[in-house]
């Protein structure tokens, strides 16, 4: 299913989120926030069950993102630094100074088309790795959740599996209209290649009627 859940906040405070599905990954979220350690710029992730949560530090800008473990690490890390760029570009110092959730209406659509962009279109991998951006994530380790959060505090990961359904059922959509549209072309082409067969059949029957041997007499 590809990014299901993101934010970005300041130290602490969740300026944006977004979801894609129903889970609790915003209450983990706000947990990693707590207890990432010290204050430089930093890449993270961190696993729990088969999703990982991807973290992003840059001057003080957190954007996170969990993801399930099949995005791998290079696509997460390219949405966040897309949003990253994207949020300093629309709000500039603002971002020092706002309050909780203070661009959360204007910016989760941002972050539900980028989360969306990244997912599901091929291209969002073969352009980042043209432009080579993501090589720093080859040294991200990825660490299980349990060494963030205190066991007492943590919380199970919930994601509703009606929506991984829905996302998996997406997948088989795309999967069956491809292999429709294959199956006409060739369809198509074995259909062209018939009827070039018996243009050529019946211009070489035409052919021999109009120059082969003359008929026998009993014909005539």
């Amino acid at each position: 299913m590809g990014i299901l859940y993101a934010l970005v906040a300041r130290g602490t405070v969740v300026l944006a989120e977004f979801t894609g599905t129903t889970t609790n990954a915003s209450a983990i979220a706000r947990q990693i926030l707590e207890k990432i350690p010290g204050d430089n710029d930093t890449h993270v992730s961190y696993s729990q069950d088969r999703y990982i949560f991807h973290v992003k530090r840059t001057d003080g800008l957190t954007v996170l993102c969990m993801a399930d473990e099949n995005a791998g690490r290079r696509i997460p890390f390219a949405f966040l630094e897309e949003i990253h760029q994207k949020f300093v570009r629309t709000y500039g110092r603002a971002v020092l100074s706002a309050q909780a959730y203070g661009m959360n209406d204007e910016f989760s659509r941002v972050l539900s088309q980028q989360m969306e962009y990244f997912s599901s279109d091929p291209n969002a991998d073969r352009i980042n790795r043209l432009k080579g951006e993501m090589s720093q994530v080859r040294n991200v380790m990825i660490e299980n959740i349990d060494k963030v959060l205190d066991r007492g505090d943590r919380l199970e990961l919930l994601v509703d599996k009606a929506a991984n359904m829905q996302g998996n059922t997406f997948r088989f959509r795309k999967q069956a209209r491809r292999f429709r549209s294959n199956v006409w072309w060739r369809n198509v082409k074995l259909t062209i290649a018939l009827i070039v067969v018996l243009l050529l059949i019946a211009y070489g029957v035409l052919a021999y009627v109009c120059h082969g041997p003359a008929l026998p007499s009993c014909f005539k």
